[in-house]
């Protein structure tokens, strides 16, 4: 079968498509029909040889995928070793969650990483209440998108949208964003309590890192949240006073995807519910024109270059 291998460590270029013996099902195992394959920016950092743990070359990347197993269900589920970009897969039984045939490839793989970070920051971190005003840090981008429309449909107060552009703010905007503000670091913390009317915020969902890290810690009302899940600015995350904390009762808490996803009730059922949503038009994941599997390196290089807006994903 057709494969998309890593052959060496580095960027795009190490990426060749060759062929491979089919991979075959252990016990407890199912083999996939691969329909499409998800890309995430963690995909440049494993061939690049900088994501822990360091995968063994040449190896297959891919840590998701859609497809049809033999007994004919169309499936989701992630492949934690890799292996995603090829024909056929294997995954693990128990990680198989159905796809309705509402959903789209894409979509599917959209919510898989992006939307249940996005369920998990509102919900099992921020627990948010309804009325509350939420602020989403790259409201434009994969889990901000979704995060945006989670928290409306949860019953947010007020959702306010941090994006780069203005393009990218628009588009916060018509996925239901009440206002939307520029992400730069200079003037963060002024615009958001303007776009709030002058008032502390309940919730921010942040995941740029550094300065914008500690303008969201200013920003936050009595008992207020800051949910971190990423780091985009690479700046680093200054360090936490408790003391500070203290003093309106604020608190920082972090998630990281793959730990929630063995906690009873957290993967395949906020799955289900946004298939659910998705399927009935209330929840829109942004996914990105498909590539075929030959086309992974411009995959890879557009998704580096940020050219792609919505879910990257390979067809076989």
């Amino acid at each position: 079968m057709r494969a998309m291998r890593c052959v060496r460590f580095g960027g795009p270029e190490v990426l060749e498509l060759v062929d491979v013996p089919e991979p075959v099902a252990a016990d407890g195992q199912l083999l996939v029909d691969v329909s499409a394959a998800g890309v995430n920016f963690a995909d440049t950092s494993r061939i690049a040889g900088s994501y822990r743990p360091v995968p063994e070359l040449p190896f297959t990347p891919g840590t998701e995928v859609v497809g049809r197993a033999a007994d004919g269900r169309r499936v989701l589920a992630p492949i934690f070793g890799g292996g995603g970009f090829a024909e056929r897969a294997v995954v693990e039984d128990a990680d198989v969650v159905a796809v309705p045939e509402g959903v789209g490839d894409a979509e599917a793989l959209a919510l898989l990483v992006q939307g249940l970070t996005a369920w998990h920051v509102l919900r099992s971190c921020a627990r948010m209440s309804l009325g509350e005003t939420v602020v989403v840090n790259a409201g434009a981008g994969g889990v901000g998108s979704l995060a945006v429309q989670l928290a409306k449909h949860f019953g947010a107060g007020r959702v306010i949208a941090t994006a780069a552009t203005d393009a990218r703010r628009d588009l916060a905007l018509s996925l239901g964003a009440d206002v939307a503000v520029s992400s730069d670091p200079d003037g963060y913390a002024e615009r958001v309590l303007e776009a709030n009317d002058g008032m502390p915020v309940d919730i921010v969902l942040e995941s740029i890192g550094g300065r914008v890290f500690s303008a969201g810690l200013e920003i936050l009302g009595n008992f207020g949240r800051l949910v971190t899940f990423g780091n985009a600015s690479r700046e680093g995350r200054p360090p936490v006073d408790p003391s500070a904390l203290a003093e309106r009762n604020t608190a920082v808490m972090g998630f990281w995807l793959r730990p929630a996803l063995t906690v009873p009730g957290a993967y395949a059922e906020p799955l289900a519910e946004m298939f659910a949503l998705t399927a009935a038009g209330v929840l829109k994941p942004m996914v990105h024109a498909a590539y075929p599997l030959e086309d992974a390196r411009r995959a890879f290089e557009d998704l580096v270059a940020r050219r792609t807006t919505g879910k990257v994903t390979l067809r076989p």
